[in-house]
């Protein structure tokens, strides 16, 4: 199991720096000087020349990457060239909502998955498997963008049980619960409707095993057999599709958030692509990715806890 732990590690260690390397170089071969951007077109070249030496876009690539990852060890992206704040404190400020939203998402994919997946399982071949089937069939289809404006149109404008929109800060947390319950839901359907055709195949390839029946034939119930014996055993796929799924949330935010219009890490994307702030636009993506790499690893490793026969292969 050591060894196993070590070569995810290193793997881990070795996609952050391959990934460092990508975001970096891609962003700064992107057209556009930050130099121009932030004096404005009417700047002279002297001072437009000026401020890049003063910004260290003088340097050559491979200096201005190792100045960039060291500064990101230590916390520091630089001064985002549009906000004139450190990067930092604009990532600091609008991380918890990011992060709020995407558990929140997260939590109600699993619920929503887990119950429709174990249901059209135990009813397989039956009217509930079937109903359960077309509904996630219907979830896949639908974009995120456009189940979040159905959803404020029913929610917000008509029956005016949630807001429409915005966020009224963490200072009232029944307040700030009900913003992100429309911006959650939106971006839980698609992924549900995903884990629950993985929860529903994994849960009927377990209920073929033999413990399965033996369990069965001890005159177990049939709820306790389905969640107490087969739901666990079937947990390694899922899992998987949940790390990856989590990922997706955090992405997926880049837009919801723009459509509830909530300040987020997602909003601020886009308000630095705008501005073409590429400082901010570079330490965001590499951030997402970092959470991307991230959630694949802590996967790895649950399948350690989840099964212990993987315990027992790498002991």
């Amino acid at each position: 199991m050591t060894y196993f732990l070590l070569r995810r590690t290193a793997g881990f260690v070795l996609t952050l720096v391959a990934v460092s390397v990508v975001v970096f170089f891609v962003m700064n071969l992107l057209p556009g000087d930050p130099a121009l951007v932030i004096l404005g077109i009417d700047s002279s070249e002297e001072a437009r020349a000026a401020l890049r030496a003063q910004l260290g876009l003088d340097a050559p690539p491979w200096i201005r990457y190792l100045d960039w990852v060291g500064g990101a060890l230590r916390g520091d992206f630089g001064i985002s060239y549009s906000f004139r704040v450190p990067v930092s404190e604009l990532i600091l400020e609008r991380l918890p909502m990011t992060i709020a939203l995407a558990l929140i998402a997260t939590a109600l994919t699993v619920v929503l998955a887990l119950a429709m997946g174990v249901y059209a399982a135990a009813n397989h071949r039956k009217a509930g498997d079937w109903g359960v089937m077309v509904i996630s069939q219907l979830g896949i289809a639908i974009p995120a963008f456009w189940l979040a404006i159905l959803l404020v149109i029913l929610f917000a404008v008509h029956l005016r049980w949630l807001p429409p929109g915005g966020f009224p800060g963490w200072s009232d947390p029944g307040a700030a619960f009900r913003a992100l319950i429309l911006p959650a839901t939106s971006l839980a359907v698609v992924q549900a409707a995903v884990l629950a055709r993985v929860t529903r195949s994994s849960v009927l390839e377990v209920m073929r095993q033999d413990f399965v029946r033996t369990a069965t034939a001890s005159g177990l119930s049939r709820r306790r057999v389905m969640w107490g014996h087969v739901l666990p055993n079937a947990l390694v796929p899922v899992v998987t599709i949940v790390g990856l799924q989590f990922a997706n949330l955090v992405t997926g935010t880049i837009v919801i958030e723009n459509v509830f219009y909530l300040p987020g890490l997602g909003r601020l994307v886009f308000q630095s692509i705008a501005n073409r702030d590429l400082v901010t636009v570079q330490a965001l993506v590499m951030l997402f990715a970092v959470i991307v790499v991230t959630a694949n690893f802590i996967v790895d490793l649950l399948y350690l806890w989840i099964d212990p026969r993987l315990r027992g292969r790498m002991g």
